[in-house]
């Protein structure tokens, strides 16, 4: 047809040709005809080339977005637009948007049919500052050097192997804190100051052989328990310069500034480590390891770091982020969980009495937690689940970010969006729980298998699903069931007198109790020799 439009149109040209009287509707009959024959043929291909909307939300106010509503506690906040917007929406914070999912189906379709387009993060300022621009396995991007960097983290330091190894280390460190808290029985004890003691001290048995002191001679748990908290509560800040990019560089909050100096901080002591390390070379020619002939995970990572052309080398940069990942990671959770299931204990005592029953039968009154006794605990292991549950130690887990425009449920979620799954709402959602803010343990007691940590049941997914799950689960979990059973098993506890418990929140990326908790204990077992 377009032929026979040029040959008509060659005609009119040619000035020696005797246009009819009707040549020109000829011509615009034609041209309209080849028009709409053209777009009916590439209809169907503008419609494919059509993104779908982006999720309903809120509208906000111009240029700052919905940031003046958020209040304190986003994970609340989430949870009741998601009453109004459905559980997949957006919001503007400024120039960034954030897209909030709160659905067990809609969470699968993104970390099991498109993990590899979301396993992205979206660091906030803070992390990059704390982990040298994101040089470690929570915040790196989805990648080579990721992959690498958690292959060398699962396969040399949470091992099954690695892990027993150094059980010796772990059960030394509790039963200095058993005994320690023996010696201060009839007197208040924060909860938090003691497990964060305990793991710290561990973690740096398995990082480096030894356990550091703090500035001056202090209480390294102590100092670190602060900063961490602090640092929590940095990492999950509403940063005007993460909303504002162009604003960045100003650090107007002094959000980057801090997060630096705790950063420093840390370093020092990691430094400290390395240092022994060489001068322990230097003055044997080669480390051969500890005692039992086994290197800790310090001195693996400093020799695959010394070999360039090694497949596992990396910088020194990755090497004190990771080292930052695994002080952080393996201690401030973990503690956060401890006190929270203690708190709802002490909320509970009909459920403490239970758990307490269950250890005298597992492990006598006569005797002592060991590692070996945690899988029989399937009721502490109950209380543990429903204490993640209500008090899931990150609400929002990390945030995602696609490497690519995608669609949701018939949305689109544009590349570099923030991704927030609302772990929060779904654990007390009472469409999928049965009574969800009731503190119920009895509800894990039948299902242990089904909801483990490992995020493949999207109704409960306290350390995250897919990819991005998080590493740190082997210890974590060891660590927190022998602290739990060993401080249930050992002592009586009870609030001081004309103290009434509060089970309030603070927000931050990880969300701790508002206030400490602190209880009397009380000696329990049979021989004061177990102490």
């Amino acid at each position: 047809m377009w032929n026979k439009v040029f040959v008509i149109w060659s005609l009119w040209c040619d000035p020696t040709y005797e246009k009819p009287t009707n040549f020109m509707a000829i011509i615009t009959y034609l041209v309209a005809i080849s028009s709409v024959v053209w777009l009916l043929l590439n209809l169907k291909k503008w419609r494919k080339t059509v993104a779908p909307p982006l999720p309903p939300g809120p509208r906000g106010l111009p240029i700052i977005g919905y940031l003046p509503f958020l209040g304190t506690h986003l994970h609340k906040t989430f949870t009741k637009l998601a009453e109004d917007y459905g559980p997949i929406y957006k919001l503007w914070l400024g120039n960034k948007l954030c897209v909030v999912v709160s659905s067990p189906s809609l969470i699968k379709e993104l970390v099991r049919d498109q993990d590899t387009i979301v396993a992205n993060r979206d660091p906030p300022i803070a992390a990059l500052a704390f982990t040298h621009g994101g040089n470690d396995i929570a915040w790196c991007p989805y990648g080579p050097e990721w992959k690498k960097m958690r292959k060398l983290f699962v396969s040399r330091m949470m091992s099954n192997a690695s892990l027993d190894a150094c059980y010796t280390l772990r059960k030394q460190e509790v039963h200095n804190i058993i005994r320690d808290v023996y010696n201060r029985s009839g007197n208040p004890i924060d909860i938090g100051e003691l497990s964060t003691a305990a793991s710290i001290n561990v973690v740096q048995n398995m990082l480096w052989g030894c356990t550091l002191e703090g500035e001056k001679g202090t209480n390294l748990g102590v100092e670190l328990r602060v900063l961490f908290g602090e640092l929590m509560v940095l990492f999950g800040a509403l940063n005007i310069s993460d909303i504002f990019p162009v604003l960045s560089r100003f650090d107007m909050q002094g959000i980057a500034k801090r997060t630096k100096e705790i950063s420093l901080h840390i370093e020092k002591i990691i430094d400290c480590a390395i240092e022994r390390y060489k001068n322990m070379v230097t003055i044997r020619g080669r480390v051969l390891g500890n005692k039992d002939g086994k290197k800790d995970f310090l001195q693996i990572l400093l020799e695959l770091q010394e070999h360039e052309d090694s497949e596992m080398s990396f910088t020194i940069a990755q090497l004190k982020a990771m080292l930052k990942d695994v002080i952080l990671g393996g201690t401030d959770t973990t503690t956060t969980i401890v006190e929270w299931t203690m708190a709802e204990l002490m909320q509970h005592p009909k459920v403490m009495k239970k758990v307490q029953e269950e250890l005298t039968e597992v492990v006598g009154i006569d005797g002592s937690v060991e590692e070996f006794h945690l899988p029989k605990l399937q009721y502490l292991d109950a209380v543990v689940k429903e204490t993640k549950r209500l008090h899931p130690a990150l609400p929002l887990l990390v945030p995602r970010s696609p490497s690519q425009s995608t669609i949701v449920s018939g949305y689109t979620i544009p590349k570099g969006s923030r991704i927030m799954l609302n772990v929060w709402a779904i654990h007390r959602d009472p469409q999928l729980w049965d009574n969800p803010l009731e503190f119920r343990p009895e509800r894990f007691l039948n299902n242990s298998k089904k909801f483990d940590y490992l995020g493949n049941n999207f109704q409960y997914m306290p350390f995250g699903s897919g990819r991005r799950v998080c590493a740190g689960i082997p210890l974590g979990e060891k660590m927190l069931m022998f602290l739990l059973a060993s401080f249930l098993h050992s002592f009586e506890w009870k609030l001081p007198n004309d103290t009434k418990l509060d089970l309030s929140d603070k927000w931050g990326i990880v969300v701790k109790k508002l206030m400490p908790l602190v209880v009397i204990p009380t000696p329990r077992l049979s021989n004061s020799e177990l102490y």
